[in-house]
């Protein structure tokens, strides 16, 4: 699959997740050799959970694998919005965790809004090196899934 299926995957994940007024919808999916590693949505297992968050505590056994071996797989995690660089709610960023895992490749639809922070998780990603992809085809449904927040 190319990046727009997997991109659609974590959209289509995104739908999932109970409206909440403080905090958009969003899905995640993590792919490695064209294989989902793990997924997750936001407010899955906790009103504060954001996707990334939840994709990357799923994946937790599989990159402790991959350390171990001497030739890691190539990592995406796809995200229907941008990853945050500032949050409230918890002590890590969603671009701190993905920092932390070591993902070097992060693409995302919808540019975070201004609704709740000011949006620089792409940016910060960018300046760690990180390969950070926004393909818009798919912001407006994005948007439509968190027209909650409108």
């Amino acid at each position: 699959m190319d990046d727009l299926g997997w991109l659609r995957t974590a959209v289509e994940l995104g739908r999932r997740c109970p409206p909440s007024a403080t905090a958009f919808s969003v899905g995640a999916v993590i792919v490695a050799d064209d294989q989902i590693i793990a997924e997750g949505f936001s407010r899955q297992t906790d009103p504060a959970d954001h996707a990334e968050e939840v994709a990357l505590r799923h994946a937790a056994g599989w990159f402790a694998a991959q350390r171990e071996q001497s030739t890691p797989a190539a990592v995406t995690i796809y995200s229907s919005l941008e990853p945050c660089g500032q949050r409230a709610s918890r002590p890590h960023t969603c671009t701190d965790l993905i920092l932390q895992a070591g993902l070097r490749r992060v693409v995302f639809a919808l540019a975070e809004p201004e609704t709740f922070v000011q949006p620089r998780g792409a940016a910060l990603l960018r300046a760690a090196g990180v390969e950070v992809v926004h393909l818009p085809q798919l912001a407006d449904e994005v948007a439509d899934t968190n027209a909650h927040l409108r």
